[in-house]
């Protein structure tokens, strides 16, 4: 306190917001710190993957006709730093065949789901979409079967215990 006033000053660094620092605190004591708390935020190209994704998949079920395209799930969508690129992750129910045919599809109907996200979306740029088959899902199942069948070997090859002692 100077002159019967609270002084008041910006202390920290560079490294982040400006936290006050009452140094004459009228009660006495300890300075008291109070943070300006910033919001999190999170970064642009996951906001926009993550409305694209949804778009999608509302516009490949709602919109695209095609027979041929079989149960296609939207697994996330990768989106460049300049909103020009969208790597859109896909998993499609069925074997090689059905899912080849499905990327051939989604790849040939990109330019539509482009213009109508372009109609959706408030954005300056919509990204070029490019459809990759995500086989994590596939692998996670294949997985889980073989530690299935391995527990199930294992109990038939172990001698059952008596609880009869």
């Amino acid at each position: 306190m100077r002159n019967g006033r609270l002084v008041a000053t910006l202390v920290g660094g560079s490294g982040g917001p400006p936290i006050l620092d009452r140094a004459a605190a009228p009660v006495g004591g300890p300075p008291i710190r109070e943070p300006y708390p910033m919001p999190r935020e999170f970064p642009r190209t996951r906001r926009v993957g993550e409305q694209i994704q949804r778009e999608l998949a509302e516009l490949i079920r709602e919109e695209v006709k095609d027979p041929r395209l079989g149960m296609v799930t939207i697994l996330g969508v990768q989106v460049s730093r300049d909103l020009s690129h969208a790597k859109v992750f896909v998993s499609v129910l069925g074997d090689h065949d059905q899912v080849a045919e499905s990327l051939r599809i989604l790849k040939r109907v990109a330019g539509f789901l482009r213009h109508a996200l372009g109609q959706r979306m408030v954005i300056r740029t919509v990204p070029q979409l490019q459809f990759v088959h995500d086989e994590s899902v596939e692998r996670g199942s294949r997985l889980s079967s073989l530690i299935d069948e391995a527990v199930a070997s294992d109990a038939a090859k172990s001698p059952k215990k008596d609880t009869d002692d």
